[in-house]
């Protein structure tokens, strides 16, 4: 059996390459082409879920799809101060110092309000609770995507895009 990873479907122009943790923000159906969603229409699940933020919901309702929501799928929680902000806007607070661009640790401590060792134990919180040998499907955020990934591959992957369908058997 395998489990599918979907990011969501694009935010407005004025969201994206930003920082969107917690932040309930609407996908732009005028930037969807759902046919990107055709693979996924056309493969059947056992399983469904979503995070319950609205930007995987909403694209998995553009699909017809029944799913469970699960918070544990949201992004990282990003510090208040950098949420739905660029990275050339950070880069030009005070607090900023490319020290922090030496690691991934480094960096997460320094953007994210939540642990990356919290966000890695959500992925892994819910994986655990994830029956076996089903066909499963996961829309989900970048970052909680990379983890999961990361998780179940033991390797690293750099990028996922909007409407991006990632399968692991």
């Amino acid at each position: 059996m395998a489990i599918t990873l979907l990011r969501h479907a694009p935010l407005a122009k004025k969201y994206q390459k930003r920082f969107v943790g917690h932040s309930n923000i609407d996908i732009d159906l005028t930037l969807t082409d759902v046919s990107k969603l055709d693979e996924i229409k056309s493969r059947k699940y056992d399983l469904i879920y979503s995070s319950d933020l609205k930007r995987c919901t909403q694209t998995l309702d553009l699909i017809d799809f029944t799913y469970q929501a699960d918070s544990r799928l949201r992004e990282v929680m990003f510090k208040k101060e950098f949420e739905l902000k660029n990275f050339e806007e950070i880069e030009k607070l005070d607090c900023f110092d490319n020290k922090y661009l030496d690691s991934k640790e480094s960096w997460h401590k320094f953007i994210c309000e939540e642990s990356l060792n919290s966000f890695e134990s959500r992925a892994i919180s819910f994986l655990n609770d994830l029956p076996k040998n089903k066909e499963t499907l996961i829309c989900s955020h970048g970052g909680m995507i990379k983890v999961i990934y990361e998780q179940l591959l033991k390797k690293e992957i750099y990028k996922v895009d909007y409407l991006e369908s990632i399968i692991i058997t």
